[in-house]
């Protein structure tokens, strides 16, 4: 009877840093460990940028024992996008004529690598999704704070960004009735505003502005004036950075980036918080969150989330399966094809839930 061979896997993060990935990372190693014939995990630096450039190391027990409470990732990360040009940086002389897929099929062959484990968002799931196509075998673990990932209900990141949010929103609550002022935060959320509506429900948001419910200035200005009237001097203004107006969603999408250029306001927060100065006369403040939204330690959800994350990958290692990504659904860890994941957004229903709960204790998103 032969000795089983051990399993080589190699593992990168990609796109944007957010809590829990040390925590995946630390999962997919550990429960490797123990397979029959063991296994060796080489990690990636710098996402597929690495890969490219054929930049490694491997992982040893001593590299993940300590990682699991570390925000950030130990593999670094980049939104290197192989398939397209770099999306992070000007064009080199070095891009020119550079065939990154078949570069990152040389690394993977010369690393001797039985399988790609990526962890990422929609930009990381797509390019996974065509490196499978192009032979090679991937599987995909969902991080984002954004939770727009299509197929799973919720990604590993989002739970603590909530938190982080939740909590700046508390802190702004007490110096928005003490001096009476309109407070407008704006939050992570291009094209799905589920940080801005989780966020925004804890911490008591009088109005919440999202991608997918585009507002009118005139209702924005007559919850808060209508709150005023009832003696209630102070609201919390919680906007999801890709938010739009009626007016810019009937426009295509190159007039609108078109007039998003050309606004005298650095972001859409500043032009909320100009519109209400404007149309209620009450003094108006801006927060915009930024990058303290994916910074720090993973709260204890994610940190379960992520290591139950890592260890569906290597069960999937383990039985042979590749070109899949784990997703939550219906409470239940499972995986689904990487082709039904690629170039798709899961964004907030209009229908949702949530939004309901949200509307039945007066919440207002600027649409009535």
């Amino acid at each position: 009877m032969g000795t089983a061979k051990a399993l080589t896997f190699g593992i990168l993060t990609s796109g944007g840093d957010c809590p829990g990935l040390n925590a995946a990372i630390r999962g997919v190693v550990k429960a490797t460990a123990g397979m029959q014939g063991g296994s060796i995990a080489i990690g990636i630096a710098d996402g597929y940028r690495g890969l490219i450039e054929g930049r490694s190391r491997t992982l040893g027990p001593e590299d993940v024992s300590d990682i699991l409470t570390r925000g950030g990732t130990i593999l670094g990360s980049s939104r290197e996008k192989p398939f397209e040009l770099r999306d992070d940086g000007p064009r080199t002389d070095a891009d020119e004529g550079m065939d990154k897929p078949e570069l990152i099929k040389d690394t993977y062959k010369k690393l001797g690598l039985d399988c790609l484990v990526v962890l990422g968002g929609n930009g990381t799931q797509t390019t996974a999704s065509l490196l499978q196509d192009e032979g090679l075998r991937v599987i995909g673990l969902p991080k984002t704070i954004d939770n727009d990932l299509w197929g799973t209900e919720v990604s590993f990141g989002f739970h603590s960004a909530v938190g982080i949010a939740t909590e700046a929103i508390d802190r702004l609550h007490s110096t928005a009735s003490s001096h009476n002022r309109v407070m407008v935060i704006e939050l992570m959320g291009h094209k799905a505003g589920w940080l801005s509506l989780y966020s925004g429900i804890a911490g008591g948001g009088d109005v919440i502005l999202l991608p997918e419910i585009p507002y009118e200035r005139e209702a924005v200005a007559r919850s808060i004036l209508r709150r005023a009237k009832a003696g209630k001097r102070f609201s919390i203004v919680v906007v999801a950075e890709g938010a739009l107006s009626a007016f810019e969603a009937a426009m295509d999408k190159k007039d609108r980036k078109k007039a998003r250029a050309a606004m005298s306001w650095p972001s859409i927060g500043y032009r909320v918080a100009a519109e209400i100065a404007e149309d209620t006369a009450m003094e108006t403040r801006v927060t915009v969150l930024g990058y303290l939204q994916r910074g720090g330690i993973p709260s204890a959800y994610d940190r379960i989330l992520a290591t139950a994350f890592g260890s569906a990958a290597a069960e999937l290692m383990r039985e042979g399966e590749s070109g899949r990504m784990i997703a939550m659904r219906d409470g239940a860890i499972t995986s689904l094809p990487l082709a039904e994941v690629a170039g798709k957004t899961r964004k907030v229903p209009k229908d949702h839930e949530i939004l309901e709960t949200a509307r039945r204790v007066g919440t207002s998103f600027g649409d009535e």
